[in-house]
């Protein structure tokens, strides 16, 4: 599930005009999705959005738990995604809605360049 919708993620970005991002934004799907399917509950969505200063990705579950950056060491295998995320994105954060569990994970970058016909949304569930 995970690598067919990295796929649609990439494929996406290129149909916006916004290939430049998609190596990135795959990986940062990827990583999202697999801390959702690993740690969260069901339903899970994924949204892509895009508007002419931005780009976002937000990935939700219905879990309680909140995602947090690990401290680890160099020969751990596993619990470096939200460090990764970090690292690729310009802005990135947890909210959780007020009337139920769960939360939706999100990352942005900021576009610098402006095509007014770059306001996009897609959802995947």
């Amino acid at each position: 599930m995970i690598g067919k919708t990295r796929r649609l993620a990439g494929d996406v970005l290129g149909g916006w005009g916004l290939g430049h991002l998609a190596e990135d934004a795959v990986l940062v799907v990827g990583e999202l999705l697999a801390n959702a399917v690993s740690y969260g509950e069901p339903p899970i969505r994924l949204s892509l959005w895009a508007a002419p200063d931005r780009f976002c990705i937000r990935v939700t579950d219905h879990g309680p738990d909140q995602p947090r950056r690990l401290a680890l060491g160099l020969d751990a295998v596993h619990g470096r995604g939200l460090s990764i995320v970090a690292a690729l994105v310009h802005e990135h954060g947890v909210t959780r809605p007020a009337d139920g569990p769960g939360k939706t994970v999100w990352a942005c970058w900021r576009l610098t360049t402006r095509n007014p016909d770059t306001s996009r949304t897609t959802t995947n569930t």
